[in-house]
């Protein structure tokens, strides 16, 4: 692994008041991150969970767009309890989440300390948002702030879009990829022409491992020319691969940051996080130049090792400041942690790998 010029917890679930008195905050983590006036503008994944417990029950709460948050109650009996996260039906497969999530937005003035709580929040509207809005990613283009992000319902998961220009009002553009689809980060600029994605087909039948695919778009909504891009190949990973950072523009390629976990490598849910580099190709971003031959960061640090779903290192943000290149990401479904990396190491690092 590279070395690390910094490391910081920067929000922990403490950080940010429950929505109310009937819920707690469980987790703050998976940022979305974006260079703003002089700071850093993070957009954080707030999960809450019902205070109330019910023996022989679990909690499962979901958005009615009419009564607000709604709690159902679960038959224990008849679920598969064993992942923190979910419950899955013994008789139909079908799945329910623990936890309900919003998004929030926080200010930091230097990028490596939370300062500023005061920001709204982003609240899940409408059927495909049932169960929550998860996990955003920040691109500028131009001089708007897209954010992808995931939306989490009975239909599946999916991916929507938002835009702001002030981090303090926020258009919605509905969903851009329809279930089963997360991970999806959008390029900064337009390449040939089009505007690019990368993003993580999720579908149930499994006839193959976690991918990372590229698609194009003429205007934001309307995405095709799907090509695979990165699969497990050549690598350890057993268990879940997906985009990371939005790409950020450099001499040598389009430079990423993404997520495998190895379940090999623990015998809990989940297997362990960490992030890893690839560089793409400036013209075509379809080819892959480069990508570290292991992870530049992994779960070191006691709030990345220990938490929520300890383990877990998962990247979502990347801003650049003078030479260095921070990033921000979700610690141990937990918290945010910063990172920060020499930005001319790192592309060294990668200009020294092969495309494997």
């Amino acid at each position: 692994m590279l070395d690390r010029l910094y490391t910081h917890c920067m929000i922990r679930p403490g950080d940010i008041p429950a929505s109310s008195d009937t819920m707690q905050v469980v987790g703050t983590f998976n940022p979305g991150a974006a260079a703003f006036g002089k700071g850093v503008a993070l957009l954080v994944r707030v999960v809450e969970q019902p205070i109330q417990t019910r023996v022989g029950y679990v909690a499962s709460p979901r958005i009615d767009h009419e009564r607000g948050v709604v709690v159902d109650w679960l038959d224990e009996s008849e679920y598969h309890c064993e992942d923190p996260r979910t419950v899955t039906h013994k008789k139909t497969g079908m799945t329910r989440l623990r936890f309900l999530s919003y998004l929030k937005v926080v200010h930091s003035s230097d990028g490596k300390k939370a300062d500023n709580f005061s920001g709204p929040v982003i609240a899940p509207q409408g059927p495909n948002e049932t169960y929550g809005i998860e996990d955003p990613r920040i691109t500028m283009i131009g001089s708007t702030y897209y954010i992808t992000y995931v939306a989490v319902s009975p239909y599946g998961i999916a991916t929507g879009l938002l835009s702001t220009i002030d981090f303090a009002t926020f258009r919605r553009h509905g969903l851009i990829f329809c279930p089963e689809n997360k991970d999806v980060v959008l390029f900064p600029e337009k390449v040939m022409g089009e505007y690019v994605a990368l993003h993580r087909p999720s579908g149930s039948m499994k006839f193959q491992p976690p991918e990372v695919w590229l698609a194009r778009s003429p205007d934001l909504s309307h995405w095709g020319t799907h090509t695979r891009l990165l699969g497990s190949e050549g690598q350890s990973m057993a268990d879940r691969l997906g985009g990371g950072t939005p790409p950020i523009r450099t001499r040598e390629g389009w430079l990423t940051i993404y997520h495998q976990s190895d379940k090999k490598k623990h015998t809990d849910v989940a297997g362990v996080y960490s992030g890893y580099a690839m560089l793409l190709d400036l013209d075509n971003p379809a080819k892959v130049v480069s990508r570290s031959n292991g992870p530049i960061i992994s779960p070191t640090e006691s709030f990345e090792k220990e938490g929520f779903l300890g383990g877990v290192v998962f990247p979502t943000g990347i801003v650049e400041r003078d030479d260095e290149v921070l990033i921000y990401y979700g610690a141990a479904d937990e918290s945010v942690g910063v990172t920060a990396f020499s930005r001319e190491g790192l592309i060294d690092s990668l200009s020294a790998q092969t495309a494997a």
